[in-house]
């Protein structure tokens, strides 16, 4: 397959290519070139020509609490602990309920497809019913994703409050059944927070994730108080990062940490090493008064950092948005700390498609062997105005949504 257009990715941080009216090949689901004219031994091969449309890589969210969709926008008055309290925990109570949790879940993926994310890493709640149907209905609409059945056995209301036993138990059914019947949805380790596990259940994820080989999700210093929460729990470990080390919870290159605002320079040093994955959350950050990650700061220091909604804390899953919130705070942050450049139309789609993709694999790219999974976007709204690419991009990003976005595709199919 041929798909002609103006195609715009970023191989690197630093680098943004823009291939105008090129074709691309697609076989078996991946890229295999890129080319400025169709060579006349194309055959039989199929043939989309989009014009004058740019074509983007599909955006990658990997921090995002699926039964929190119904909540986006509320309790912003609040900070962090209170605001899970009063509202988060309550409405994840409803998903006890798994014909609650279909018509939730549905909804929630209808929404981040329209959005153009089509691949993502969710929590989902204590419900092994529940979390099942959300995998089952991610699998059947053509996501890529990790999703996990969240762990809590201390500190949480009593609907929401697990046997150690029976969380760990859960998590193991969920993981075997993942790999054994799904394909494109796999499952992650996901205990909450440091708060909300035990070390016995903590220890219990450290073995199950060595058993299984699985990834882990969860959140690292998201708030002051949160922070001195976890001192007062683990007063014999030296920081919130150490904790999950001491249980096995930062796997190399398979770990999710969500906020990371608060850390010292060794927990810096510690999560560079393990090449742990930081989701960070500027429009979560922003609505709970939680702080700002200094963003440009930690990207030279070489950690790995990705742009994430973390809805419902985030009021909106669509990542252009995310996008140029993040862009806007580290603006903001910069005037406030001389020695740091704010972040670039270019590195704020970098840290939405291919940064975050490596963690599912080659996704979020359109180089040579990563999987097409792209989002078509028009924006010539008013005849007669014409623009480059790149300021079409932008505009995208500042002020478009899903009614701009044309076509979607997973692994070259259009979905």
């Amino acid at each position: 397959m041929f798909i002609k257009g103006n195609f715009l990715y970023t191989p690197s941080r630093k680098e943004l290519t823009i291939r105008e009216n090129q074709y691309a090949h697609i076989e078996n689901g991946v890229v295999t070139g890129f080319m400025t004219e169709l060579p006349d031994t194309i055959s039989s091969e199929k043939v989309i020509d989009y014009s004058q449309d740019i074509i983007i890589p599909a955006f990658v969210d990997l921090h995002i609490h699926a039964p929190q969709y119904i909540n986006r926008g509320f309790g912003f008055d609040e900070e962090l602990l209170p605001w899970l309290e009063h509202y988060t925990f309550p409405a994840e109570g409803k998903f006890a309920d798994p014909v609650f949790a279909r018509r939730v879940y549905s909804a929630f993926l209808k929404r981040l497809k329209a959005e153009g994310t089509l691949c993502f890493s969710a929590f989902a709640t204590i419900h092994k019913e529940s979390t099942w149907q959300l995998m089952e209905l991610a699998e059947a609409m053509g996501f890529k994703a990790y999703i996990g059945k969240v762990n809590m056995d201390r500190n949480a209301p009593d609907y929401l409050l697990e046997d150690t036993d029976r969380s760990l138990a859960d998590t193991e059914e969920l993981a075997v059944r993942c790999r054994e019947e799904l394909h494109k949805v796999r499952f992650i380790a996901t205990p909450r927070f440091v708060p909300s596990t035990t070390e016995q259940l903590m220890t219990g994820l450290g073995r199950l994730c060595e058993t299984y080989d699985l990834p882990v999700q969860s959140h690292l210093s998201e708030n002051r108080n949160e922070v001195a929460w976890v001192k007062e729990l683990h007063p014999n470990l030296p920081s919130y990062t150490a904790v999950y080390d001491a249980f096995g919870l930062l796997r190399p290159e398979k770990t999710i940490m969500a906020h990371a605002i608060y850390l010292s320079g060794k927990e810096k040093s510690l999560l560079r090493d393990k090449g742990i994955y930081l989701a960070h959350c500027a429009q979560s950050n922003a609505n709970l008064t939680s702080g700002i990650m200094p963003l440009r700061r930690n990207l030279e220091k070489g950690l790995t950092c990705t742009i994430a909604s973390d809805v419902a804390a985030g009021h909106t899953p669509a990542m252009n948005k995310q996008i140029a919130l993040t862009i806007e705070v580290s603006k903001l942050y910069s005037l406030q700390n001389d020695t740091e450049k704010a972040l670039t139309i270019g590195e704020g789609l970098y840290l939405a498609t291919k940064r975050p993709g490596r963690f599912y694999g080659r996704t979020g790219s359109f180089e040579k062997g990563y999987a097409f999974d792209a989002l078509v976007i028009h924006m010539n709204d008013i005849e007669g105005l014409e623009r480059t690419p790149f300021e079409k991009l932008q505009q995208f990003i500042y002020d478009g949504d899903d009614r701009n976005i044309i076509a979607r595709y997973v692994d070259g199919v259009s979905c």
